[in-house]
């Protein structure tokens, strides 16, 4: 497994993360994994003997399950990995008991550590931008994390670009820790994150760590055009889809993948999983699995590496449509007519 600096950060971190989200059967999340502790012993154990250190949960995750099942999983390998979880969630019935104030960033900290058994969070993620509460409030209740030794690393998840630089800058600002890592949905079904904030965290040194990296499991190779759509997974559900996207240029992706994927002896899950790896910028992508095939499957990945040609071909297939105003910087001044 090959190791990538996080960010500008001096830590190293596998270029698969495994992702927990799978982990327990509470609420909303039974529906995505329903795993029970043996289970999630299973996948923890394959994942650290294939090489992988990074592991990402969240608080709402099953109610905090997912966190208690992870830190069970791990045991006395702790100090070993990186280990990362997101406040900003509902987490009980009281008013404060959502969002990123100084309060619940405070009191979700200390959940979070109580749950995942340790005295300290390696990256200590907010799940998405909180309208509600002043940014400089949030940044200096992250700040007083690191400097009580609870948290060593801080990121963000969901972010626009604006709401980043201005975290950002008032950090540099009051010489408050910073951002280290976007957390973002990223795809070849989803590359509008090209447009703002790749850029922005090339520019200013985050390291990106994608989620949802086969679009909900449409680029897995469970799904073909002209066949039944698979029973049990994610996009069959009875909730309605999470993520939107155009299913007739979603297969003609696969189509491609499942080509790219044969001549590496891979599978479409690999190639979709190979191709984020190939991005500039990315540290790490999430993965997920509900069985012990599907991480097996996933951990092959990082055997083989996509070319150059390959990663263009996708490229130009699963290019967005530009949106305003990068199409017209795209077209520059207007050039003087001849004379």
């Amino acid at each position: 497994m090959r190791m990538r600096f996080l960010g500008k950060t001096g830590v190293k971190v596998s270029e698969l993360c495994l992702g927990t989200m799978t982990f327990g059967d509470r609420g909303f999340f039974k529906n995505i994994g329903g795993l029970g502790q043996k289970e999630a012993n299973t996948l923890v154990n394959m994942a650290l003997e294939a090489g992988i250190n990074f592991f990402d949960t969240a608080d709402v995750y099953s109610e905090g399950l997912s966190e208690e099942i992870l830190g069970k999983a791990l045991g006395n390998r702790r100090q070993s990995i990186i280990l990362a979880t997101k406040v900003r969630g509902r987490m009980g019935p009281g008013p404060n008991d959502i969002g990123l104030s100084r309060h619940h960033i405070t009191e979700g900290c200390n959940a979070s550590l109580k749950r995942l058994g340790t005295d300290y969070i390696d990256l200590y993620q907010v799940h998405n931008f909180d309208p509600d509460a002043p940014l400089e409030e949030t940044m200096r209740a992250l700040d007083d994390l690191v400097r009580q030794g609870k948290v060593r690393y801080i990121g963000c998840s969901n972010f626009s670009g604006w709401q980043l630089m201005k975290a950002l800058a008032i950090s540099d600002k009051r010489g408050w820790e910073r951002f280290v890592t976007l957390q973002a949905y990223y795809s070849l079904m989803a590359r509008e994150l090209e447009n703002e904030m790749v850029p922005l965290c090339l520019d200013q040194g985050l390291g990106i760590m994608v989620w949802s990296p086969l679009s909900g499991g449409f680029l897995s190779g469970k799904y073909r055009r002209g066949q039944p759509q698979p029973k049990g997974t994610r996009l069959s559900g009875p909730q309605p889809r999470f993520l939107q996207f155009n299913e007739e240029k979603a297969f003609d992706i696969v189509e491609e993948l499942d080509k790219i994927g044969l001549k590496h002896n891979a599978t479409v899950a690999q190639a979709a999983l190979n191709y984020l790896l190939a991005k500039e910028g990315v540290s790490s992508v999430i993965i997920g699995a509900r069985t012990p095939e599907q991480l097996a499957d996933n951990l092959k990945t990082t055997d083989w590496e996509m070319s150059a040609e390959e990663v263009s071909r996708l490229d130009e297939m699963s290019k967005p449509l530009p949106l305003y105003p990068y199409w017209m910087q795209a077209m520059g001044p207007p050039e003087p007519e001849p004379e």
